[in-house]
């Protein structure tokens, strides 16, 4: 994978859709400080750079 596709900006949407996950869920994983790091832009959406939302999962497969 390119370092370019790798830190690629990644919606709420994509993610929850990646993890089959409802959005409240997400969102109540981020508030906990449990998600993956995000970005919240000035409008207000939130974005998640890929490579951080890899490495969130890799911890979630070690903890398992």
């Amino acid at each position: 994978m390119s370092a370019r596709a790798r830190d690629e900006k990644m919606t709420v949407q994509e993610v929850i859709t990646d993890l089959k996950v409802a959005p409240s869920t997400f969102y109540r994983w981020r508030q906990l400080g449990k998600g993956p790091r995000s970005i919240k832009l000035p409008n207000g959406d939130v974005r998640i750079r890929r490579s951080e939302y890899e490495r969130w999962l890799a911890e979630r497969e070690d903890a398992a």
